[in-house]
């Protein structure tokens, strides 16, 4: 299903402007949305063939072969169309903007998410361990280095959440955070939690 920003005619308009910047063909069309998007909306060729079909037989582009493709340019008729209506084509490029954004900032409620429980996790350890240490014949020692260990972690989670937002905030304005970029994120997220609670096991 076409996202929102794709109302009845919206799509046909933006194919027109993706070959005023060059012929494309088919492919290509697909493959600039999709990075238009940052990977959150990937048209499939039963989408966009039709309309390009409805573009050529309204003299809006033209269809050449090369080789086994079919490569599609825009003519002046399209230009005209494209121009005459370029104040609609600013409130899609508006839009798209809008939607990058909302996945990026998706992407880093996720990592404040799992920063804050692993966070949590931590300082229950640490609350163990001193726990353990009024119940059990041992010197203070432990539970100071306790606290500095959890003082140190917090600062490494604290800087790390600042980087991974400050660096996905920077790729998501160039169209590269995408639904793969959170599986990612959060797979090797699970992966640190895993072994620091095996670590903290093992101690």
């Amino acid at each position: 299903m076409n996202p929102p920003v794709f109302a009845h005619g919206n799509l046909r308009l933006y194919l027109l402007a993706l070959l005023e910047e060059q012929p494309r063909h088919g492919y290509e069309l697909i493959q600039a949305l999709s990075d238009r998007f940052g990977g959150t909306y990937s048209p499939s060729a039963g989408t966009i063939y039709p309309r390009l079909a409805k573009l050529e037989e309204e003299g809006l582009v033209t269809k050449r072969t090369d080789g086994r493709k079919s490569v599609y340019e825009i003519t002046d008729a399209g230009r005209a169309e494209l121009e005459s209506r370029r104040h609609e084509l600013d409130a899609i490029e508006d839009d798209m903007t809008d939607s990058i954004r909302r996945l990026a900032e998706g992407v880093r409620a996720e990592v404040d998410s799992a920063m804050r429980t692993l966070r949590a996790e931590l300082a229950s350890a640490a609350r163990e361990a001193r726990k353990a240490a009024t119940t059990e014949p041992a010197t203070p020692q432990p539970t100071a280095e306790s606290t500095r260990a959890m003082h140190e972690a917090d600062l490494a989670i604290t800087e790390f959440r600042q980087q991974i937002r400050l660096e996905l905030r920077n790729q998501a304005n160039r169209g590269r955070v995408n639904a793969d970029t959170v599986s990612l994120l959060r797979t090797r997220l699970a992966d640190v939690r895993a072994e620091v609670l095996q670590e903290l096991a093992q101690g």
